[in-house]
């Protein structure tokens, strides 16, 4: 999960990039003692992240804003409703305000995505996790937005777990070194860390589990494949299943009897939820 020290550096990087050489046209037309009080309004039914760290960015632009996040990260919302409500200077409001919805809207859609896929294997014993197919820099947001709307986070970075993929393997092959060599070598310098091979046949899988593989990803495998690979494999051994994973697939795919199935979809093609900001007149913002 990320830190705060991480997650100020994302803001600061977004900010930077916003606000850097300052706002010309608030600064021109915008008076510095303007008050008032804004909404951030969902206009489509979705999950909600990213709440909490778009406060941490409206203080950060001024640390006198009065903010109330109404729904917290992992709750849902339907058109109309107010996520979140900051009071105080206009033009520290307006300055934000893209940054702020950015952040959000993605990483709404990213929780969105990935409740859509939890709920599709609803009742089953299967675990749905993210990948590393993120965006540049937002990773840590990313995988927290998984976490936030009930999924699993795979390993965040390539120091963080051991994972013998296909690439791995066709250029070991090419000096003679066996998918159980390459898993021996991983377990000697591994420190204890499980080691986890990815495999895209049912010979390959025959040779991780003789090599003592601790978990096995199934590569755009069919679905057959994968039942007779669930047949195949002890229970001391963990199966992963990826690639090609869809909406519409996912039941099948679970029902299989895989242990986790990890789709990069949820990160790198989640949509963008829509929502605004609006300032109120005359009342305050509910």
């Amino acid at each position: 999960m990320a830190t705060q020290v991480q997650i100020e550096q994302i803001i600061d990087t977004a900010l930077s990039e916003d606000l850097g050489r300052g706002d010309k046209t608030t600064e021109l037309v915008i008076p510095p003692s303007l008050g008032g009080t804004a909404g951030i309004i969902a206009r489509e039914a979705a999950m909600v992240c990213g709440a909490e760290i778009i406060r941490i960015a409206f203080l950060k632009v001024d640390n006198t804003l009065q903010i109330k996040v109404n729904v917290p990260d992992g709750g849902r919302v339907k058109p109309g409703d107010v996520v979140l409500v900051v009071t105080g200077r206009v033009s520290s409001i307006l300055k934000t305000e893209r940054v702020a919805l950015n952040i959000l809207s993605h990483l709404s859609g990213v929780a969105t995505a990935t409740a859509q896929y939890i709920e599709k294997v609803k009742g089953l014993d299967v675990k749905i996790s993210d990948t590393r197919k993120t965006l540049p820099g937002l990773r840590l947001l990313e995988k927290y937005a998984v976490y936030a709307a009930g999924g699993q986070n795979h390993r965040p970075d390539l120091a963080s777990g051991i994972l013998i993929k296909d690439n791995h393997l066709t250029a070991l092959s090419a000096r003679g070194i066996s998918i159980a060599d390459a898993i021996a070598k991983a377990k000697q310098g591994g420190r204890g860390m499980k080691v986890e091979i990815e495999v895209q046949n049912l010979d390959q899988l025959k040779q991780a589990i003789s090599g003592g593989a601790d978990i096995i990803m199934l590569d755009n495998m069919s679905i057959d494949d994968m039942k007779k690979a669930v047949k195949m494999v002890p229970a001391s051994i963990k199966l992963e299943a990826s690639g090609g994973i869809t909406l519409d697939n996912i039941r099948a795919v679970a029902e299989t009897g895989v242990d986790v199935i990890s789709i990069g979809a949820i990160t790198h093609s989640a949509k963008a939820i829509d929502f605004n900001l609006s300032f109120v007149t005359g009342r305050p913002a509910q």
